[in-house]
């Protein structure tokens, strides 16, 4: 991310047309992250978070925006035994190494997943602050136990209730995408999520479990999430 390592000098005259080249680069390189099905995420030298796509804020059910100016230890646990050591040192001492790092987290729904995370030091120009951007590969999920294994597939995130029960709707990735505040591409992360935890394939059959498991309420129309209410009172549609 050294944008501007080879630009002209400071007093040179295109040294102003160089450093909006670099934002332009800048802002394309976010929009490239935002669309990317990878999580990924960027944090400065004490792990605070700035920037997340949608694919990293996913895991938890959350929009990026909810997870800047958090410690990115509030989501992750490296395994045990792990050293962050070397990674603060490398920041430290402005050297621009990868550290592969196991970690463990729990999603929204309470399951535990595992995988590694690639951390690389990194900075807008040479002599800026060293930031880490954080690249995710997910590596499976824990096995739960036979008797809760019912109970944990109903569970689903808020974000992930309104996708179902908007997709129930007939509605359009695009207008669901709009409806709840992320992007296409974070729509159809949740949608294979969901369809990779329940075993089903299609839009139409990640429904039918839905109503099978009893996330969505069988009862209204338009479809919503089910949840407890008072007697007498109707299901609140999206």
């Amino acid at each position: 991310m050294d944008l501007q390592a080879s630009g002209p000098p400071s007093d040179s005259p295109a040294a102003e047309a160089w450093r909006r080249q670099a934002i332009t680069w800048r802002n394309r390189v976010l929009l490239l992250l935002d669309h990317l099905p990878l999580p990924v995420a960027l944090c400065d030298a004490d792990g605070v978070i700035f920037l997340a796509n949608p694919a990293m804020a996913a895991e938890w059910g959350m929009l990026s925006g909810q997870m800047i100016g958090r410690n990115a230890l509030d989501f992750f646990h490296p395994r045990a035994g792990t050293q962050l050591h070397p990674i603060s040192e490398a920041v430290r001492l402005r050297r621009r190494a990868r550290y592969r790092v196991e970690v463990t987290w729990f999603t929204s729904s309470g399951v535990e997943r595992y995988g590694e995370m690639d951390i690389d030091p990194v900075s807008d120009t040479p002599d800026a602050p060293l930031a880490l951007m954080l690249l995710l590969r997910v590596g499976g999920e824990r096995a739960e136990a036979p008797t809760a294994d019912a109970a944990n597939h109903a569970k689903v995130s808020g974000v992930e209730a309104r996708i179902l029960a908007l997709t129930a709707a007939g509605e359009t990735t695009a207008r669901i995408a709009r409806t709840v505040g992320l992007t296409v591409d974070g729509i159809n992360y949740h949608l294979t999520r969901l369809s990779q935890r329940w075993g089903v394939r299609g839009k139409a059959a990640l429904v039918a479990r839905a109503y099978a498991l009893g996330v969505l309420d069988s009862t209204a129309w338009p479809p919503a999430p089910a949840g407890p209410r008072s007697p007498g009172e109707k299901p609140h549609a999206l």
